[in-house]
């Protein structure tokens, strides 16, 4: 039997339980229909959610659909529960996301397309209360197309249209649209499969209006996975029964799991343990299964170290997740209760919600929790009280401030008491706004044994990392390992935990550290004459608003504004309305803090007495270990500094950094950077190696040098992004449109190859999609390179250079500074993107001539012949 694993979303109040337990009556698997407003819902199966009518836990279910088991998972539609949801996403197979009719697509819908769209979840929309006034079916189309994706299409219209509409998202359908005037169903699947089709059903799941049909288009559109044998599973939630036994909640991703099979995981930490019972969970019954098959959702007891996120087999642990919690409570006990048994008592919770982040000030004895909102914090105490038996409050809370920095810079840290040893040095820079933290290596295995590299990059993972200016968490940044020094006799593990920590902190010291805050993306309804002072409001607190929308009387402003403006807006908005306004919001991500300086000022951080993150070294001198300053440490460090070629001629002032200059690939950069390669690492050693040259000095170099031998075949990789953002007319393109700029980019390689005769490959990052196997593509005559998850281009690039340098001629076109010298080790030669542009205009500007010379032959040839023609007719 196949298996599919559906999951249910939509912002609150769209229905989304309510069609959860419409799905489960069609299908047999319940005999009775419940309603959310009767507190008699299948699927909220606790107190709470029964008494305030919203879902605040993921649930299961069970059903058949034809030849298909489905295992149907109901997901917290608020936005304080969202990380629930998020959690919930990462096992699905396909999802339905609920739109309300009346209401449209709201804040948190946009939230959910974004996060179905990162996990690539292929998706079918069901457009629900479509019985209310003022649900009309092709306003809400429109507004789909508009807001979600051109892709989304209306199933219940007529098959013509239908069919041709379906059609325009792919070419594959064209092409059959056109031969046959139809689509088969396996089309239409994969699809779905590939989120190039969105199936758009009508209905009012309450009076189990459209719901047949919903069901008819799951049983012949949604993509069921093949799985292979070898076991593999993914760990997405963890709870308690009403016994108190800890059920880790996985979906069996490969293979099968047997009962009392013993289970590893931990990756750094290895732990092995063994599952006592397999539960397979619909509503609040189970029953018990000796084997859970590929596909299966099941609950195990007896695993006591799985975590959220853990993957177990072949399955590798999932990224970061997009949704954080952006405020923080300090957590009020009742008098005379030890802060350290209910610290215990708490820390369940997070175990069993991660985004919790339960945090301990050791000094104030004080515990402090990160929450999504105020529904949140009413329902985290209810759940304390009724599960420990403690009525815990909370303080008035404050913004969760992120930092990040402007410029590149290299953290040094060294730990060397008596008998131990390590030494890191971190290149830290600026990435994109919203994109997180990511951890690299470009140091060669014969330098840094791997197993020390892993540990190091363990170690930049497993903590929050915490800023200079407020000690908040930082975010936004690359951090790469740029080289680091181990003892053959000394070094211990934790050794390389005390250097990463102290680099990383060392490198916050020294750069332009910016400090982040929290927005809101808002949607406010409210009476028309009621306008002028919510976008007045909106001014006051820095917001930016899209031009207002009126729907009758009502008019709709949407826009975002700081976190720390907006939290308590919506009582005013109440208030100021009548209980006439409605205000949604969900995070929209960081940007630079308006008052920063008012904000430092008032937290009063000092990062240097800060002794749990210390910036500062330990060196060993006449047999002990003494501290060094952070300042210092780059001159005492006993590898050369990675960014700066000799600190030891240049003292290093303090409290200042220099961001190295960008590279333009001239002789004297080249000669410097080559020394600084063999200061560091020492000669090239088994592979002929040619200093770098520029590319005027390399053309020339080439015109004169007369070979001995077959010529080799030479290899020219791009990075793609980078050349794209260095050439202003391509950076012009991508900010409308990135395909487009990418398909220009290629198609001025495929000329470029065509006449220097070399084989090009261009390389673009796709380590964010996940689970994106990667891929190579013919373009014409090039070949493009999609990375794989977690792979950069950069780390594939310098990759690819190492084994084609072996027996082929490699250039690099890229100007990222950290790849320099990795290039320069593999022995390829390197064009910056201004040189390499010089260069392809060159390319384009003798193609041209050529053309201009044959259509010049053409011409005079075609004279000649007409001319030849004409004699021999006079001759005639």
């Amino acid at each position: 039997m196949k298996k599919l694993v559906l999951g249910i979303l939509a912002h609150v109040d769209a229905g989304k339980t309510t069609l959860s337990e419409a799905l489960l009556y069609r299908s047999g698997a319940i005999r009775k229909l419940g309603r959310v407003d009767h507190a008699d819902a299948f699927l909220d199966t606790d107190a709470i959610e029964r008494e305030r009518g919203i879902t605040v836990f993921s649930k299961q279910a069970v059903f058949s659909l034809g030849d298909t088991q489905v295992t149907l998972l109901d997901t917290p539609g608020h936005v304080d529960f969202s990380t629930e949801a998020e959690r919930t996403l990462r096992v699905l197979d396909c999802a339905v996301l609920v739109i309300s009719g009346t209401d449209g697509v709201q804040g948190h819908t946009r939230t959910l397309w974004k996060l179905l769209e990162r996990y690539a979840v292929p998706t079918i929309l069901f457009v629900n209360k479509m019985d209310l006034a003022g649900a009309d079916r092709a306003q809400v189309m429109e507004s789909l197309k508009q807001r979600l994706s051109p892709g989304c299409v209306d199933f219940g219209a007529a098959e013509d249209t239908l069919y041709e509409e379906a059609a325009a998202c792919d070419e594959a359908a064209i092409e059959q649209y056109f031969e046959t005037g139809t689509l088969t169903d396996g089309l239409i699947g994969q699809m779905v499969g590939k989120r190039k089709l969105f199936p758009c059903f009508f209905g009012a799941a309450l009076k189990l209006e459209g719901v047949e049909e919903l069901m008819e288009g799951l049983e012949r559109f949604a993509p069921v996975p093949d799985y292979g044998s070898e076991f593999g599973a993914r760990v997405f939630k963890i709870t308690r029964d009403s016994q108190g036994n800890r059920l880790t909640y996985l979906k069996v991703t490969g293979g099968a799991l047997r009962t009392k099979e013993v289970l590893r995981g931990g990756g750094e930490n290895p732990w092995e343990e063994k599952a006592d019972q397999l539960r397979l969970y619909s509503g609040t019954k189970f029953r018990p299964v000796d084997c859970a098959e590929a596909g299966s959702v099941v609950a195990v007891t007896g695993l006591t170290q799985t975590r959220p996120g853990d993957g177990l087999g072949f399955e590798g642990p999932w990224t970061a997740p997009m949704l954080e919690p952006v405020l923080t409570y300090q957590v009020l006990l009742p008098e005379g209760t030890d802060p350290h048994t209910a610290l215990l008592k708490l820390r369940q919770l997070e175990e069993e919600d991660p985004q919790l982040h339960i945090l301990w000030n050791e000094g104030a004895r004080q515990i402090a929790i990160e929450l999504m909102g105020e529904v949140q914090q009413e329902i985290l105490q209810r759940l304390v009280r009724d599960r420990f038996g403690l009525e815990i409050g909370f303080g008035s809370g404050s913004i969760l401030y992120r930092e990040t920095i402007e410029n590149r810079v290299e953290g040094i840290g060294h730990f060397e008491p008596l008998r131990h040893y390590a030494e890191v040095h971190l290149v830290l820079e600026p990435a994109p706004r919203g994109s997180g933290l990511h951890f690299a290596s470009v140091v060669p295995e014969d330098e840094l044994d791997r197993n020390w590299q892993r540990l190091i990059l363990t170690h930049l993972m497993e903590k929050d990392h915490l800023g200079v200016l407020t000690g908040s968490p930082i975010t936004d940044m690359k951090i790469t390992l740029a080289a680091g020094k181990a003892h053959l006799k000394h070094t211990e593990g934790g050794d390389f935990r005390q250097a990463t920590y102290r680099a990383v902190r060392q490198g916050l010291m020294s750069a332009k550290s910016v400090l982040l805050e929290p927005w809101y993306e808002f949607r406010l309804e409210l009476p028309t004459e009621q306008l002028g002072r919510a976008i007045s409001d909106l001014q006051r607190m820095n917001g930016e608003t899209e031009p207002p929308e009126t729907i009758g009387e009502e008019t709709i402003l949407t826009g975002s504004a700081p976190v720390a403006q907006m939290r308590n807006y919506a009582r005013e908005v109440t208030a100021y309305t009548r209980g006439r306004g409605r205000l949604s919001m969900v995070l929209a991500g960081y940007r630079p803090c308006a008052e920063a300086e008012q904000v430092i000022k008032a937290l009063g951080y000092d990062p240097e007495r800060d002794v749990e993150n210390t910036a500062d070294s330990v060196f060993c001198g006449h047999g002990a270990g003494y501290n060094v300053k952070w300042q210092e440490v780059p001159a005492m460090a006993h590898l050369q500094s990675v960014l700066r070629p000799a600190v030891e001629d240049k003292p290093k002032e303090a409290n200042t950094s220099r961001r190295p200059s960008s590279y333009e690939g001239t002789v004297a950069q080249d000669k410097e950077l080559q020394a600084i390669f063999e200061r560091t690492y020492g000669p090239v050693k088994n592979r002929s190696f040619q200093p770098p040259r520029s590319a005027a000095v390399s053309t020339e170099l080439e015109k004169r040098s007369v070979p001995d031998r077959t010529p080799q075949k030479e290899y020219l990789l791009v990075d793609g992004y980078n050349i794209i953002f260095a050439w202003e007319e391509l950076k012009r393109i991508a900010r409308d449109n990135l395909d487009a700029a990418r398909k220009a980019l290629c198609d001025l390689l495929c000329n470029y190859q065509g006449y220097r005769k070399c084989e090009v490959i261009a390389v673009f990052d796709a380590y964010r999609v996940k689970g994106n196997p990667g891929s190579v593509e013919k373009y014409h005559n090039i070949h493009v390179v999609y990375t794989k998850e977690a792979e950069t281009a950069d780390a594939y690039i310098e990759r690819t250079t190492y084994e084609l340098g072996r027996k082929y001629r490699v250039k690099v076109a890229t100007s990222d500074g950290p790849e320099q010298l990795i290039i320069l080790g593999h022995g390829a030669l390197r064009l910056s993107a201004s040189n390499f542009r010089e260069e392809v205009e060159r390319v384009e500007g003798q193609i041209t001539q050529v053309l201009a010379r044959n259509n010049q032959n053409n011409k005079t040839g075609a004279v000649r012949a007409a001319l030849e023609k004409a004699q021999k007719g006079e001759k005639a």
